[in-house]
């Protein structure tokens, strides 16, 4: 292990538990940071994991454990607000099938951390630590520092902040790098805005497993999602005018929020007042947009904290992964190389660069499909509708999406470089990254 490196991981979610998982695969020591007192609240949400990731979670020991908790999403129907079907996809998820081995999965969100968590070893578990409200961070030439509302305070060599789309470690480096140089170019304190937001709710599954819809409207829209047990609601609405505020909604805001989506038909024979239960309800502005700076002295983010999608085409925590992947790889390999276990400032800098220059990429291209899909669905102009309705639905502009646009990048996804394995998604488009066959003992 290197036990003169250590990561402070900001975020007890998906994306910082996968961080925990890569980083203990590669023999980095670490320790999370959780603010909520469980990391496992029922919020309500649920994930799509898509091959790619899939495939990550194979390397990770984890794919036979979230594969019994997950639905193979298998066929969408789209609706208007009348009730008319307009369009059933079923090709979409036979070609993923074909071309990379795997359609995507639908998982409970709670569900799904609880897995990662019980997945780690005894010992990396005991390094997920729970109630720790962040208060202060600080980083300088000999590494960084974390101090916490209980009085407790943790000492290392990096912060990665995977605490989401209102990131406490992008504020602190933030004003870290502001201190340090005032005049420096640097986005504001929230640098998403936000043009749609959007309540979501979870219920035992009405019907089959693995159906998706959406029923489609003016500036207004619904997804409904079965998986193995449970299915969930989401509920879209354009805002009046964007806006980079956060919003926080109560109780009696979710209510009469989805009182406006009563009637709006999510099958063949339910409708949004059928399913809503307010008792695992939430509700949030949908900020987008890429941030401009991923690290600053010993501080990097990832997932959210660094680029945040609208949830309709499902690549939010699926980017978070692959940031995962990209930097992981990274540290493995400049800490292998190491005489000492450790990295200086400047070794850093520059894989930080390298990391965001390699994600921005891909990012930016998934965030403008997520924007695209969100805006496809609420009819946002004259141009969204008219594809909506009267093209997307054709099954061969289905077929061309997927095999000629989505596979080849789909292909390029990364894999963690350090941990050997046998493929498990076979198809019919190669892997541009194939499973690494080196010997565990290739650890730092």
């Amino acid at each position: 292990m290197a036990s003169n490196f250590k990561v402070i991981i900001v975020g007890g979610g998906p994306v910082g538990l996968t961080a925990a998982h890569a980083l203990h695969q590669a023999g980095i020591d670490f320790v999370v940071l959780e603010r909520r007192e469980t990391l496992f609240n029922d919020e309500g949400a649920s994930l799509v994991v898509s091959p790619p990731t899939l495939r990550l979670m194979h390397q990770l020991g984890l794919l036979s454990s979230v594969r019994s908790i997950g639905a193979d999403i298998q066929r969408v129907k789209s609706f208007d607000l009348a009730g008319h079907r307009f369009a059933h996809h079923l090709g979409i998820f036979d070609a993923m099938k074909k071309n990379h081995g795997a359609a995507p999965m639908a998982f409970h969100r709670a569900e799904l951390v609880e897995a990662f968590h019980h997945g780690l070893p005894a010992d990396a578990k005991a390094k997920v630590l729970t109630g720790k409200k962040i208060v202060d961070m600080a980083s300088d030439d000999a590494g960084v520092r974390v101090t916490c509302a209980d009085g407790t305070a943790y000492s290392g060599s990096l912060i990665l902040g995977a605490d989401g789309v209102h990131s406490q470690t992008r504020r602190f480096m933030r004003r870290l790098a502001l201190a340090a140089d005032p005049t420096a170019d640097w986005e504001p304190e929230e640098p998403f805005p936000a043009e749609y937001r959007c309540m979501w709710c979870s219920f035992p599954r009405p019907g089959e497993a693995g159906l998706g819809t959406d029923t489609q409207h003016k500036d207004r829209s619904t997804m409904y999602l079965s998986g193995k047990d449970r299915a969930w609601i989401f509920l879209y609405e354009k805002l009046p005018e964007k806006t980079a505020q956060r919003a926080r909604y109560t109780g009696k805001d979710i209510e009469e929020y989805a009182a406006k989506f009563a009637d709006f038909p999510i099958d063949d024979k339910l409708y949004v007042r059928d399913v809503f239960d307010k008792s695992t309800a939430g509700m949030a502005n949908l900020e987008e947009g890429v941030a401009k700076h991923w690290s600053w002295g010993r501080m990097v983010l990832v997932g959210d904290a660094c680029h945040k999608v609208t949830p309709n085409a499902g690549r939010g925590y699926n980017n978070g992964a692959q940031d995962v992947v990209a930097l992981a790889n990274r540290l493995q390999g400049a800490l292998r190389s190491s005489a000492d276990g450790t990295l200086d400032n400047a070794t850093l800098a520059g894989l930080f660069d390298d990391y965001q220059r390699t994600r921005t990429e891909a990012m930016q291209s998934d965030a403008s499909i997520s924007a695209h899909v969100t805006r496809l669905h609420a009819w946002s102009n004259t141009l969204y509708y008219i594809f909506a309705r009267h093209i997307a639905p054709w099954g061969f502009v289905q077929r061309y999406i997927q095999n000629q646009l989505s596979a080849p990048q789909i292909a390029k996804s990364l894999i963690l470089d350090y941990v050997p394995a046998e493929e498990p998604l076979k198809g019919s488009v190669p892997w541009e990254h194939p499973m690494p066959s080196v010997p565990l003992s290739n650890k730092v």
